[in-house]
């Protein structure tokens, strides 16, 4: 007989990581599972310096969230740890954080988390406890297909996380599991508050966990203080229009803080590390057709190819859906594609995300390139 998370135990008998970050989400994935029987085991990352986290509101895997996610599993009654994993964040997403807005370009840590300590590193952790899946508290739907396991946007297109998902590989898609994917959050906390979780009223996260007051270009800084630099803003035929005090200041698409006089609204088209130059122009100079991607990551059923298919993409977590066709490019096919758009569309910055969808199902994505 074949249980919720689709294994062919008893809930008893099947053992379930959940990582829990200390919000209500993951919090509430825990109690759901336990409360269903299953062998649950709550694993919780420390990411970053406990002393300087504790009293730290709207981040997460910080110092209070640690003493959340533990009072729940003690509340219910299921074994909790937390595991070190400082040296790990650092290497893996706050050095990439860093180098990427050094090189211009605008990071996304969140993907890089999930993609490095939170799948790779916590999905090892499981397998070593004897687990059957990983759960997590993420807004996002798996689907036994017919060829695999898919991995569909949530059911409440507000919450959706799918975008923060796309590096996810198929082989750690079969081990994982979202309980949450077809719920609401006005639903989850329904059930944080049945459950009698402390957590129920907390707070979503808000900030990246090491950036508390949202000031990334601060971060940078002080990670890199030799590497931060002035140069000039310049308009699209190199006319210095005034200076500025850092590349890591500035993102694609920007209007606001330029601080560069009156006349038409301007925009920065384009950053340029080697030669400091912050280049800016009309929002009409913004708007693009074309979309080179590397890195990608590919779950659809038959691999990409040359043949352009017909997707649709999201170029940022927070903007619609845009009709586009996809295909695979460069030497490296397997790594490589190229998006057409079917309407131009302004401000794409390089270092986000392009992600594939097919319907609800996501198919993958990739880092978006010069």
């Amino acid at each position: 007989m074949t249980n919720s998370l689709g294994i062919d135990k008893d809930p008893k008998d099947t053992r379930v990581v959940v990582a829990m970050s200390g919000g209500v989400d993951s919090s509430v994935t825990a109690a759901l599972l336990h409360e269903e029987g299953y062998d649950v085991i709550g694993i919780t990352l420390q990411l970053f310096d406990y002393g300087n986290a504790v009293a730290r509101p709207g981040t997460c895997c910080a110092g209070q969230d640690i003493y959340d996610a533990r009072r729940v599993a003690d509340a219910r009654g299921f074994p909790h740890y937390v595991l070190d994993y400082e040296d790990r964040f650092r290497e893996d997403v706050m050095e990439d954080f860093a180098d990427t807005y050094l090189a211009g370009e605008t990071p996304i840590p969140c993907v890089r988390c999930n993609q490095t300590v939170k799948f790779r590193d916590l999905i090892r952790r499981a397998k070593e406890l004897e687990a059957d899946v990983l759960a997590t508290g993420h807004y996002v739907r798996r689907i036994d297909g017919a060829k695999k396991a898919e991995l569909h946007r949530g059911a409440m297109d507000l919450k959706d996380q799918s975008y923060f998902l796309f590096a996810t590989t198929q082989e750690q898609l079969d081990f994982l599991r979202f309980p949450l994917g077809a719920m609401s959050k006005d639903e989850t906390r329904a059930q944080a508050e049945r459950l009698g979780l402390a957590i129920a009223d907390k707070p979503d996260s808000q900030d990246i966990c090491f950036v508390p007051d949202g000031d990334y270009a601060a971060v940078v800084k002080k990670m890199r203080p030799d590497a931060v630099a002035p140069g000039d803003i310049v308009d699209q035929a190199g006319t210095i229009l005034g200076p500025h005090d850092g590349i890591i200041n500035y993102t694609i698409g920007q209007r606001r803080g330029l601080n560069i006089g009156g006349g038409d609204p301007l925009y920065v088209l384009a950053l340029e590390p080697d030669s400091r130059r912050v280049i800016v122009g009309p929002k009409e100079a913004l708007k693009q057709e074309t979309v080179t991607i590397t890195g990608v990551n590919w779950l659809g059923d038959e691999p990409l190819s040359e043949q352009p298919l017909e997707v649709t993409v999201k170029l940022r977590s927070m903007t619609p859906l845009l009709p586009a066709t996809v295909k695979a490019c460069g030497r490296a096919k397997e790594e490589g594609a190229e998006v057409s758009l079917h309407s131009a569309y302004a401000g794409i910055a390089p270092g986000q995300a392009c992600v594939f969808y097919a319907g609800d199902r996501m198919l993958g994505g990739g880092w978006i390139t010069r």
